[in-house]
């Protein structure tokens, strides 16, 4: 397998709308094409998995280290073709360094980088940007140069400029496209099953590209880490874990889901939103989304909210992040200001707030013993959300990488995960692991 970084100098300059118009661009080529995604994000791979119809990883240094993003890499070594988007701007990482950037991911997996630039009023002075980019740290991979929402005219206008200024290859443009103009809201772009047509959408992005990128030069381009396919094996299942998975709860990373499966668990999906109870099962977890938006629905719902308070009372290994654990309090309020009954499987009222909440990444210290820590144990994590709770917990101490801002938060126990920071099963502790267990020991108590 070999790869390529869609990168820009920051957010805005059309990376998403370039990555999405690429893979299907590769899709309709008929190459094998597997999708990544740098960092935490969860939206994102949402797109490129919705149009290449394979799941799309993350790649985050921060939350799985070298050893975990090699793996997630590795794991699409079937793949003809790797097409890794970038977050934020192509230097950005945690707490104002380049840790965990973009830039130190291509750097560590030796991808060459293809800088999605939206042209804004500038041209000369579009070169220096780009030549800053090239010069600020050695070995960044900058191979080359696409220009979204550009004109034909415009291009013409920049592509020999930047070209001789920078030594770079302009491979073509992106021209303003309807279709690529895509909703967004508080926590980003909407998800991928919420916005119309979008296959249809991103293959008209692809058949643009066609015409005006040079598709077969920026393939010649690709190279990086060699990634050989990887079979992993998952063990006959020794106990069932019901997945939350409707519009309200859809952020989880494959390879969380993944690593359930290889340490012995089947996974039965359900709704919150439209089923009365979750599926007869010896785990449950609830990941984060958007619960707020259908906080009525939720609530509304109430066969399943007191099924599944019923079930995490009576000691059901759970882990809810972030949106699970909203769902798990009294109540919530939705974006108008309601307040709406949840499960009350826990003390606590959700609400919002006109701000991101302890946004970003951090470390947690687990302050004892409990289903996925034992006492003093580290593990990062990642928080972003508008709404808060009146009911956090204290369960664990957290730090800000730089270490200037520290809390407490979350609940646990025997059987219990539950707290706004979202954990990613692939770093160094054997979280997976530690829940199966406790699912395989519920089975094998209660039948």
């Amino acid at each position: 397998m070999r790869g390529l970084m869609v990168s820009a100098m920051g957010s805005g300059q059309g990376k998403t709308v370039l990555t999405c118009g690429l893979l299907s661009a590769m899709r309709r080529r008929g190459i094998k094409t597997a999708g990544f995604k740098c960092g935490p994000d969860y939206i994102d791979p949402m797109f490129h998995t919705k149009i290449l119809g394979v799941p799309s990883r993350n790649l985050d240094l921060f939350l799985q280290g070298e050893a975990g993003v090699r793996r997630s890499y590795a794991a699409a070594g079937a793949a003809d073709l790797a097409l890794v988007e970038g977050a934020m701007g192509f230097y950005d990482g945690v707490g104002g360094t380049d840790r965990a950037s973009a830039y130190a991911v291509a750097r560590f997996l030796r991808l060459p980088v293809v800088l999605s630039v939206r042209p804004k009023g500038s041209s000369l002075t579009l070169a220096a940007q780009v030549k800053g980019m090239q010069n600020f740290r050695e070995e960044n991979q900058i191979a080359a140069l696409i220009l979204t929402c550009c004109s034909p005219g415009l291009h013409a206008h920049l592509a020999p400029i930047l070209e001789e200024e920078t030594n770079l290859p302009v491979l073509g443009y992106l021209p303003p496209m309807e279709q690529a103009d895509l909703p967004s809201r508080h926590l980003g772009l909407y998800t991928a099953g919420e916005v119309e047509h979008l296959r249809r959408r991103f293959a008209a992005v692809g058949e643009q590209l066609e015409k005006t990128v040079d598709l077969d030069r920026l393939l010649a381009l690709a190279g990086g880490e060699a990634a050989k396919a990887q079979s992993f094996s998952r063990p006959r299942p020794a106990c069932t874990i019901a997945v939350a998975r409707d519009e309200a709860f859809c952020f989880y990373y494959p390879d969380n889901l993944e690593a359930l499966e290889r340490a012995g668990a089947k996974l039965t999906f359900f709704s919150p939103l439209r089923d009365q109870a979750p599926p007869v099962a010896d785990g449950l977890y609830l990941g984060g989304g958007y619960p707020e938006l259908y906080a009525r629905m939720l609530g509304e719902n109430a066969g399943m909210r007191e099924n599944i308070r019923a079930l995490v009372t009576s000691g059901l290994p759970t882990v809810a992040e972030c949106g699970g654990f909203l769902y798990l309090q009294q109540t919530l309020e939705d974006e108008q200001g309601t307040a709406w009954p949840m499960t009350g499987a826990l003390e606590g009222a959700g609400f919002r707030t006109q701000r991101l909440q302890r946004f970003g990444y951090g470390e947690l210290t687990a302050q004892g013993d409990s289903m996925l820590f034992q006492a003093g144990e580290k593990t990062p994590f990642h928080e972003f959300h508008y709404w808060d709770s009146t009911r956090n917990g204290t369960d664990f101490r957290a730090v800000k990488p730089l270490g200037k801002q520290s809390w407490s938060f979350g609940m646990a126990g025997e059987s219990l995960y539950a707290a706004f920071p979202h954990l990613h099963f692939g770093g160094a502790l054997p979280l997976a692991q530690r829940f199966v267990q406790k699912a395989k020991e519920w089975r094998e108590k209660h039948g």
